[in-house]
């Protein structure tokens, strides 16, 4: 097994890029199910009114609301970002003798000058855009090796036993052929699911609808479900790391400002389809989707362990297996799921439910749309997610469409 910086496979032609392409289209607003308008609209925060404390406060004193994501195309909390040749526009000193900055770069990161001080008049105080608050690639990989080494409830070598078997060539992922006879899991230690944060995750699983275009019910008791397995994360040493970092960038001034931006973020709901409320992130990511006869999502191992249990996975072969000798590991799967398959279904392998929440909501608030390269136990990783586009949930608020790792 091979070490180093995971390579995107297929450039912007990725399979789930190519469904997200495919999915977009024209899509009303969306709102978060519990948001009831209680009070006048500030005209800075039209829709809907602001819901956390950061929010609150720049539409009290008539600012425009902070958003929390570093966006690829702009320069607000990148100031100093260092170069990347995977970034639309750029950020760091650089950029004007090169002619590819970003169109706000005066406004946010210009020191000094007519026009740099003009744009700091005009937004003092909304929020993050200072040098300091900026995730830096240095950030991410120490706070990445944090996240890692905090999760105590992963799985130990003697707790999962797989079957790799046949690794298949870069032009035999599409084949759909069944080249391993033996299911991928020979053994996992089932009483790692009744631990918190595991037994909550495994609830959420069956709260869905798998296809595309069919709207999501959502229950009292599913809306119960989501809240019982945000407490039991927020809980965990890993995600109070993840937040500290957060709080000191300047993306949440609160805890509690956190978890509910954790709930909409991965559990709203918007349309894949046709104007139905029939995803999230949530679903996308760890149950997984059927959209035009494919799998889409899926990305998660508990719930392919499940599945497979159940006859309903079809282990077929891997393309990846990553060069980590203890648990989380990384495997890129080719895999049929009641019949529809999935050619390239990256995946952390032994991992806790609240590593993969967490290290993926970190790459999708410090570099949506873009790489993410992390370190887990010295080896180089890279997350990819993006964000939908076509709704959001407040002023500088958007939904995850999906997450999961680059594998080669």
């Amino acid at each position: 097994m091979g070490v180093g910086v995971l390579q995107h496979p297929h450039g912007p032609g990725n399979e789930e890029l190519a469904q997200l392409w495919s999915s977009w289209g024209s899509f009303p607003r969306s709102f978060p199910r519990s948001w009831t308008p209680s009070a006048p609209v500030s005209p800075c925060c039209p829709l809907p009114p602001a819901r956390t404390q950061s929010h609150a406060a720049a539409c009290a004193e008539g600012r425009d609301a902070p958003e929390l994501y570093t966006a690829p195309d702009s320069c607000k909390g990148r100031c100093e970002e260092p170069y990347s040749k995977e970034d639309e526009c750029h950020c760091d000193a650089e950029c004007e003798s090169h002619y590819n900055c970003c169109q706000d770069y005066y406004e946010h990161c210009r020191p000094g000058g007519e026009r740099g001080e003009e744009a700091a008049r005009r937004h003092a105080g909304e929020g993050f855009s200072s040098s300091r608050d900026a995730i830096s690639d240095q950030e991410l990989l120490r706070v990445s090796e944090q996240l890692y080494g905090a999760d105590h409830n992963k799985a130990q070598p003697q707790d999962i036993t797989i079957n790799p078997q046949y690794r298949a060539a870069p032009d035999e992922t599409d084949d759909q052929e069944d080249r391993s006879p033996r299911p991928l899991y020979a053994f996992v230690n089932e009483q790692l699911f009744s631990k918190p944060t595991y037994a909550s995750f495994i609830r959420l699983l069956d709260n869905y609808q798998r296809a595309t275009g069919r709207e999501e019910e959502v229950t009292a008791e599913e809306l119960r479900e989501q809240d019982t397995f945000l407490r039991e994360v927020m809980k965990t040493e890993l995600m109070k790391k993840l937040f500290a970092f957060l709080h000191q960038k300047n993306r949440y001034g609160s805890e509690q400002e956190f978890l509910e931006d954790l709930k909409e973020m991965w559990f709203g709901l918007y349309s894949r389809g046709n104007g139905e409320k029939d995803s999230s992130g949530f679903e996308h990511v760890f149950s997984g989707e059927i959209k035009k006869g494919q799998v889409s999502g899926f990305h998660n191992w508990i719930r392919f362990y499940l599945l497979e249990k159940q006859g309903l996975v079809n282990y077929y072969s891997h393309n990846y297996n990553g060069p980590w000798d203890s648990y989380p590991d990384v495997l890129g799967l080719q895999f049929s799921w009641d019949g529809f398959y999935k050619e390239v279904g990256s995946a952390f392998i032994g991992c806790s439910p609240e590593f993969e929440f967490g290290v993926y909501t970190l790459c999708f608030i410090a570099r949506p749309g873009r790489a993410c390269h992390l370190s887990l136990g010295g080896h180089s990783i890279s997350i990819q997610t993006y964000t939908w586009t076509k709704s959001t949930y407040g002023p500088g608020k958007k939904y995850i469409a999906t997450a999961y790792v680059i594998s080669p």
